[in-house]
């Protein structure tokens, strides 16, 4: 088997993707699969990795550090020359010509679906139907285009169910996983103050919903509640966010060097806020549970699926609701909370999500009689 993994849009913060795409990458290789990732950069590139090659492609940048190939026909060229039997791709529009190709030439395509483009849309706009059209016009196009589709959660699989379905694609529910090992709970610390830490860990932009953590944060101050919120991450609206915080302690650390660091640090907190309602998935989620801390999500979204009343809460993405569910996990006994969070997180190794998706890259070429160009 030869997977080629195609990553678009790729930056020093791309976060649940990159990782995404690394930790699968690394259990391909480690199957003994040949694997080719093909990804933006400053100028092109290859080189070697214990996880297989890399090709870079130049690409110019889009904002927020992002670099995005604009030439899919270059992409095609690499793959040409690696002669993939599979191809998986991470992007829902520059790559479409891909697709095109991989069925022509007889190679199965698989599109991983990363973010669920109506509500991603909405969370950024603010508009909740302006967007629908153009977004199920697209994605039934996708469902076409590619031999598979995979998406992440049951809130991810709403989104192409009854369209996959029409148009006879498969379409595969497959979770991710959390680096367990680096991801670890630390022995407690015994604070002698009785100041509620709370840690939020993500991209500081409208569509992953910081502002509504911070909100929530300012809310318990607020109410008197001896509270400090540790928000790690960049992005375009820390400003916004800092006036937002106003005097409340919320203490804007920046980007976290090192994945073991920033477990460490969640680990510190009492509870995690990962309240995004249009999250797909939620790998921050798991990597708090991981670090044995219980999380706070909104009460929709991929990320409320990783919770259950053990190990987190979840309330309306409203900050008085969320500082309700914040206070309501705090009450429950420490260990108990903290035992529940690493379990959790347990069921999700990065070895499962590999195996399944293995089985679909194997059956991919298969998909390819089923219908036409």
């Amino acid at each position: 088997m030869r997977i080629a993994q195609l990553a678009n849009f790729v930056g020093p913060r791309s976060g649940g993707m990159k990782t995404a795409v690394e930790a699968l990458g690394a259990g391909y290789a480690a199957a003994g699969v040949r694997r080719l990732l093909v990804m933006p950069g400053l100028r092109d590139a290859t080189f070697s990795t214990e996880a297989g090659d890399v090709v870079q492609l130049r690409g110019p940048r889009v904002g927020g550090g992002y670099r995005v190939i604009l030439e899919p026909w270059r992409v095609i060229e690499v793959l040409e020359e690696f002669a993939p039997t599979s191809v998986e791709v991470s992007d829902k529009s520059s790559m479409l010509p891909v697709s095109g190709w991989a069925r022509r030439n007889g190679v199965g395509s698989v599109l991983l679906s990363h973010e669920r483009l109506d509500a991603m849309v909405s969370l950024r706009t603010g508009w909740r139907t302006a967007a629908n059209s153009p977004v199920s016009a697209l994605n039934r196009l996708l469902v076409r285009r590619f031999d598979a589709v995979v998406v992440t959660s049951s809130f991810a699989r709403s989104e192409f169910a009854t369209i996959a379905a029409a148009a006879g694609t498969p379409l595969h529910q497959v979770a991710l996983g959390v680096d367990l090992d680096t991801f670890r709970p630390v022995p407690p610390d015994h604070r002698a103050d009785e100041t509620l830490r709370l840690v939020h860990a993500g991209r500081l932009s409208r569509e992953k919903s910081p502002h509504l953590a911070v909100a929530a944060a300012v809310a318990l101050h607020r109410r008197g509640v001896p509270v400090r919120l540790d928000v790690y991450g960049a992005g375009p609206h820390r400003k916004e966010l800092e006036l937002l915080a106003g005097d409340a302690p919320v203490v804007f650390h920046g980007l976290v060097t090192g994945r073991a660091e920033l477990s460490r640090r969640l680990a510190e907190a009492d509870v995690a806020l990962s309240v995004c309602p249009g999250e797909t998935f939620g790998l921050s989620v798991l990597e708090a549970l991981a670090s044995g801390t219980p999380v706070v999500t909104a009460d929709a979204g991929g990320a409320r699926e990783l919770v259950d009343e053990t190990c987190g809460a979840w309330a309306a993405p409203d900050p008085d609701a969320i500082a309700d569910a914040v206070l309501g996990l705090a009450a429950r006994p420490v260990t108990g909370r903290r035992t529940a969070a690493r379990a959790r997180a347990e069921e999700y190794p990065w070895s499962r999500t590999v195996e399944a998706m293995l089985a679909l890259h194997a059956d991919a070429p298969g998909l390819l009689g089923r219908r036409g160009a």
